[in-house]
């Protein structure tokens, strides 16, 4: 490996070829069965107002508090404008988008999902970067507990369809209404009084700022405190239980396994009732791929109208980590089917247009690459890994032929040069050849990159 001075940024990481096989057999996944469900894309600005995220997230959670990216302008004009942000999630820039944008007028609910990625000053650690990819989902405008497990369903047949989802595990949980958990918050802070010398510092400051937070603390000492403290379905009401119980029926009516989790809160101000989140079964809430939950006053937080809302989100490099670690291997479309290799100036020549053509075609084609002898072209046709090689010298111009070889066999045959591109194709295979086109009628659609 060649040293540099420079280096990626601290918790930040290049996404290589081989990790990108990953991310694009997620991304097919994931647009697969958003287009099942009838979700659109949406993309949002990287940087945002960054009272969107305060008002949204929560001023209090470690988002904001903490890892929060803010961005500066150089233009003077603007020193007296907002302050901007790094996204750290998808949510509240895709509520903010339906608030400005008037999707309320459309037919309701209004189903999304984003794909790109996200930013967190968080502290780097395995599985969690600064710089990270998510996939996004989100169910606006419409409150149902069959809409919830719809959307937990999408997002398990996404993980089925990636090979892990045997490996996890749904924890889900209801924290009801933002008027019972403040009942509830009253009562953890009047159990914790005369005790907070017993918490870690961490957790005495989210007992001042946002105790909910307790209840996932990974801190021994907090948990064992816990185990006495009241608990947060002692304080739902009728209704919010209720809701919970449909929505585990008809994950139940769905085949979906879960485990109810009542310390699971997640970490944003924003949720009510349902949230839930998919765990590794091995190492727990370390290794989770993701989750999400409802929002039902987060539109009003952002200037909306009352407008209920559930989502989710995954982490894609932690997903991409949980495939490997299975052994699951996406197919790879990047491999080399023909080398060209050439020795003469005519040769070289009469090579450009072959390739070319062999491209058009749908054949992975590399070829023309500077003065080598033929002997190093072969080394090199190996390296890259091509299954045929097509030799064609200063003789073989002359002659209108080509020497087709077999890599793997270790054979090759002189063939009329007018059929090399027709003997290549039917021995990579019709079905094997990398073709598409732009479609412009309406109705027609393209696969996104």
């Amino acid at each position: 490996m060649t040293q540099s001075v420079y280096r990626t940024p601290k918790g930040t990481h290049d996404v290589l070829p081989e990790d990108h096989i990953f991310m694009t057999y997620i991304k097919k996944a994931v647009r697969h069965r958003a287009r099942q469900a009838g979700y659109k894309r949406i993309e949002t600005p990287m940087f945002e107002n960054r009272t969107i995220f305060e008002r949204g997230i929560g001023e209090h959670t470690d988002i904001v508090e903490k890892e929060l990216f803010m961005v500066s302008s150089k233009h003077e004009d603007e020193d007296n404008g907002p302050e901007f942000a790094l996204r750290p999630e998808f949510t509240a820039s895709i509520c903010r988008s339906y608030i400005e944008h008037g999707m309320q007028q459309l037919p309701q609910p209004v189903e999304l999902y984003a794909i790109g990625p996200c930013f967190r000053h968080d502290r780097p650690q395995k599985g969690r970067y600064r710089q990270f990819n998510q996939f996004d989902f989100e169910i606006i405008g419409l409150k149902d507990p069959s809409l919830d497990a719809q959307l937990i369903h999408v997002l398990s047949k996404i993980l089925d369809d990636l090979k892990i989802l045997k490996r996890l595990r749904l924890q889900i949980n209801n924290i009801g209404t933002p008027e019972s958990r403040k009942a509830y918050l009253d009562a953890l802070k009047d159990f914790f009084i005369g005790k907070e010398r017993n918490l870690p510092a961490l957790d005495r400051s989210r007992l001042e700022t946002n105790p909910l937070r307790l209840l996932d603390s990974k801190e021994e000492d907090t948990q064992i405190l816990l185990k006495s403290a009241p608990t947060l379905d002692q304080f739902l009401d009728d209704e919010s239980k209720q809701y919970h119980e449909t929505v585990l029926e008809y994950l139940g009516a769905l085949g979906i396994q879960y485990e109810e989790n009542s310390s699971l809160v997640r970490g944003l101000d924003y949720y009510t009732q349902t949230v839930f989140e998919y765990w590794d079964e091995t190492t727990g809430a370390q290794n989770a791929v993701g989750g999400g939950g409802r929002y039902d006053r987060l539109m009003e937080l952002l200037g909306g109208k009352d407008t209920p809302g559930i989502g989710f989100a995954c982490g894609m490099e932690r997903i991409a980590w949980q495939m490997a670690q299975t052994g699951v291997k996406p197919p790879n479309k990047d491999q080399v089917d023909v080398f060209v290799a050439q020795l003469g100036p005519e040769a070289k020549k009469t090579c450009l247009m072959l390739i070319s053509q062999l491209r058009e075609k749908g054949v992975h084609t590399i070829g023309a690459l500077g003065e080598a002898s033929l002997k190093s072209q072969m080394r090199l046709a190996d390296k890259f890994g091509a299954r045929y090689t097509l030799l064609l010298g200063q003789m073989e111009v002359k002659e209108g032929v080509i020497i087709l070889r077999d890599m793997a066999a270790g054979k090759q045959k002189q063939i009329p040069f007018k059929n090399a591109i027709p003997e290549v194709t039917k021995l990579i295979g019709e079905r094997n050849l990398d073709t598409y086109t732009i479609k412009d009628k309406i109705g027609d659609t393209v696969d996104e990159d």
